[in-house]
């Protein structure tokens, strides 16, 4: 069995695409997988299935999402070494004094070239910063993720991708999930 992590994009916000994660939950359990565990209300679901191949576990559930409530959901599926990863190449924690709650990492459908920070036109959005790193993309912003014209639609349209965009607080508990699964 392969544990993957399913991260789904734009549920649970400001009141549209409303899904329980407790349906989520049975739901994705009547179509095979095993081991459902949800966290928060913005669509973190850890799945165990004997498919390891992480783009159709992906489809599976976007499918079945759609199929079930009607939401056209994207859905990036990651690994354990993709959250650590997030630890070990992230340079913004190496600052001192690094305010946490400015730190997110959004994780991209498909793995970026090392010059498509180049695509994402750092100018427009300063005094934000962003690394890129494979298939993340490493961003803090200086004020908060509310006021940023570095988010997720930005993002997807500059390098033409899906991506899905977590706090570090976030990321950080889905590691501690995962290493307890």
């Amino acid at each position: 069995m392969t544990t993957h992590l399913a991260l789904l994009r734009g549920i649970n916000v400001s009141g549209h695409n409303m899904i329980k994660m407790e349906a989520l939950k049975t739901t994705l359990e009547a179509i095979g997988f095993e081991n459902v565990q949800t966290y928060i209300q913005t669509g973190n679901v850890f799945v165990d299935t004997n498919e390891e191949n992480a783009a159709a576990v992906g489809f599976k559930i976007k499918q079945e999402i759609f199929k079930v409530f009607g939401h056209e959901v994207p859905v990036v599926v990651i690994g354990k070494a993709d959250l650590e990863a997030c630890f070990k190449n992230n340079p913004f924690l190496k600052e001192k004094e690094l305010d946490t709650k400015k730190l997110y990492v959004a994780f991209i459908s498909t793995s970026l070239k090392s010059d498509s920070i180049n695509d994402l036109k750092m100018s427009q959005v300063k005094p934000d910063e962003a690394s890129i790193d494979e298939s993340r993309i490493y961003i803090k912003y200086a004020v908060g993720a509310g006021k940023t014209r570095l988010e997720q639609k930005y993002i997807e349209k500059k390098l033409n991708v899906t991506a899905t965009i977590r706090n570090w607080n976030t990321v950080t508990q889905l590691l501690k999930m995962y290493e307890e699964r």
